[in-house]
C-alpha cells in the first residue's frame, strides 16, 4: 500500500484490483444517478405540481456543480489526502441521495442535488488518480478496463432503470438506491484506499474562478440552446460569457507558475490527443443512448418499454467485446484500434440513421450491438494511451484536467444531440428529405457521423508506436 508522500517517483506495482473495482463502482453511481432523472422528470414534476421542463434544473444543477468543481479535486487530494477526500465524497454523496429522496419540492431537490454533486466532483477524480498513482505503466491497461466499464454501461441502463423505478415504484427509488451502496463503499474505501498525496501546494484563486465562471456558461448556454423552447437570451448571455471568461483562463493559466489546470500538459501528444478527440468521441456516444429512445418512439411509434429494451443491445455490445480489447490492442496498437472503432462509429451511425419501421429486428439489434462494440473499443483505447506518456510528477494535473474535460464532453453530449435534433428539421427541408417525426432524428445521427470524422484525423497522426509503454507491444 502505498503511503502518503510526494508522487514524484514512478509507481511500480500491479494494479489493485480491489481499489479499482471500487472506484469504478464508484463511478458508475454517479453516472447512473446522473442520468436516471431525466425520465423520471415527468413523475417528479407530477408529485411537485409543475410542468416537467421545470425539473431540468435539477439536472443542470448536477452537471454543473460537477464541471465546476472537478478542477479543485487534485487539489484538495494533495491537501487532505487522497483517502480522507474519497471518503468524504461519498459519505456526501449518500447523504445527498437521502436528501433527494425525502425532497418535498424541487427547490429542495435541486439544493440536494447540488450537494450530490459536490460529493460526484470529488468521488471519481479522486478515486481515478489514487489507481494512476499506485499503478505501475505496464499494468494501465488493466486499471483502465475496470475504470472504462461504468462510463459504457451507466448511460445505456439508465433510462430504462429510471423509467421501470418511477413507473413501477416511485421516483425516489432512483436515490435510495445509492444509499445502500454508498454505506458498503464506505467501508472499503476506509479499509483499501491508500492514503497518497502529493506536494503541497496553494490553491490557484484565480485560475478557479475564471474556469469555473467559464465552464458554468458554458454548461448554462449549452443546456438552453439544446431545450425544446430556447431563452435566446439565456443563450447569448451563456456562451458570450463562456468565450470571454475560457479565453482568459487559458491565457492567465499558461503563464501562470502554478495553475489550477496545467494546460501544457497539453504538448504530450499521447493525452492531447485523448483529451481533444477523445472528449469529442465522448460526446458524440454519449448522445446515442438520449436520442436512440427518442427516435424510435416519436418517428417509430414505439413505446417506451420497446425502445428501451432494444436500446440494451448497446449495453450487450459493450460487454461482449471487453475481454476481447486489451489483447487487441496489444497486437494492433493503440493507435489502429482507437482510429478503427471511430471511423466504425461513425459508420454504424450512418447506419442507425438509415433505419425503418420497418427493418428486420434482429438487423436493427446487430447494428445496436455493433455500435456497443465499437463505443468500448473506443473508449478503452482513449483512457489507455491518454497517461501512457504522463510523468510521476504530472499525474495529477493531468488526471485533474482531463476528469474536467471527460465530464464536460459527457454533460454537453446530450446538449449538442439535441441540438442536431432541432437542427433537423430545417437541414431536411433544405436538402430535399421531406418532412416525419423521424427525419430531424436521421439528420442529427447523420451529423454525429460526421463530427466524428475529426477525432478519427486526429488519431492518425499519432506514430504507430503511440502506447506501447502501457501495452506491451514491442512492434
Amino acid at each position: 500500500m502505498a503511503g502518503a508522500g510526494n508522487d514524484a517517483a514512478e509507481p511500480t506495482g500491479p494494479v489493485s484490483r480491489g481499489l479499482a473495482l471500487l472506484v469504478a463502482g464508484a463511478f458508475f453511481m454517479e453516472i447512473l444517478d446522473g442520468t436516471m432523472i431525466a425520465p423520471a422528470a415527468p413523475r417528479i414534476a407530477a408529485d411537485f405540481g409543475m410542468p416537467a421542463v421545470g425539473v431540468n434544473v435539477a439536472i443542470t444543477a448536477y452537471v454543473l456543480t460537477l464541471a465546476v468543481l472537478i478542477p479543485i479535486s487534485g487539489w484538495l487530494a494533495d491537501r487532505f489526502g487522497a483517502r480522507r477526500v474519497f471518503v468524504v465524497a461519498i459519505a456526501l454523496f449518500t447523504l445527498a441521495s437521502a436528501g433527494c429522496a425525502l425532497a418535498v419540492n424541487l427547490p429542495m431537490l435541486t439544493a440536494t442535488r447540488v450537494l450530490q454533486g459536490v460529493g460526484g466532483a470529488m468521488m471519481v477524480p479522486v478515486g481515478r488518480l489514487v489507481v494512476l498513482r499506485t499503478t505501475a505503466k505496464s499494468a494501465l491497461v488493466t486499471a483502465i478496463a475496470y475504470l472504462t466499464w461504468p462510463a459504457l454501461v451507466a448511460p445505456v441502463i439508465a433510462p430504462a432503470l429510471g423509467g421501470v423505478l418511477s413507473t413501477y415504484a416511485s421516483w425516489r427509488w432512483i436515490f435510495v438506491i445509492n444509499i445502500p451502496l454508498g454505506l458498503v463503499a464506505l467501508v472499503l474505501a476506509r479499509r483499501i484506499v491508500p492514503d497518497v498525496r502529493g506536494p503541497a501546494r496553494g490553491l490557484d484563486v484565480r485560475g478557479f474562478a475564471l474556469s469555473a465562471l467559464g465552464v458554468a456558461a458554458l454548461v448554462v448556454g449549452m443546456e438552453s440552446l439544446g431545450g425544446t423552447d430556447p431563452e435566446w437570451a439565456v443563450v447569448a448571455v451563456g456562451l458570450g460569457v463562456a468565450a470571454v471568461a475560457l479565453v482568459a483562463a487559458v491565457l492567465y493559466l499558461l503563464r501562470t507558475p502554478r495553475p489550477l489546470l496545467d494546460l501544457r500538459i497539453l504538448r504530450v501528444a499521447t493525452y492531447r490527443v485523448t483529451a481533444s478527440g477523445g472528449s469529442v468521441f465522448r460526446a458524440v456516444i454519449s448522445a446515442i443512448p438520449f436520442l436512440l429512445p427518442l427516435f424510435f418512439q416519436l418517428g417509430f411509434g414505439w413505446t417506451a418499454a420497446q425502445a428501451g429494451l432494444v436500446v440494451v443491445a448497446l449495453f450487450a455490445g459493450n460487454v461482449a467485446i471487453k475481454p476481447a480489447t486489451t489483447p487487441l490492442m496489444r497486437r494492433l496498437g493503440i493507435r489502429t484500434v482507437m482510429v478503427g472503432a471511430v471511423v466504425a462509429s461513425s459508420a454504424c451511425l450512418v447506419g442507425i440513421a438509415t433505419v425503418q419501421p420497418t427493418t428486420p429486428l434482429p438487423a436493427l439489434l446487430a447494428l445496436l450491438v455493433l455500435s456497443g462494440v465499437f463505443r468500448s473499443i473506443g473508449f478503452t483505447a482513449y483512457n489507455s494511451v491518454a497517461f501512457a506518456d504522463v510523468e510521476a510528477a504530472q499525474m495529477t494535473p493531468a488526471n485533474t484536467l482531463m476528469s474536467t474535460l471527460q465530464e464536460l464532453g459527457a454533460g454537453l453530449g446530450v446538449a449538442v444531440g439535441a441540438l442536431l435534433v432541432r437542427l433537423g428539421d430545417p437541414v431536411a427541408a433544405a436538402v430535399g428529405l421531406g418532412g416525419g417525426a423521424d427525419r430531424p432524428f436521421r439528420v442529427a445521427f447523420v451529423l454525429l457521423a460526421v463530427v466524428l470524422l475529426g477525432p478519427a484525423i486526429e488519431g492518425l497522426r499519432l506514430p504507430r508506436s503511440a502506447g506501447n509503454v502501457v501495452t506491451g507491444r514491442t512492434g
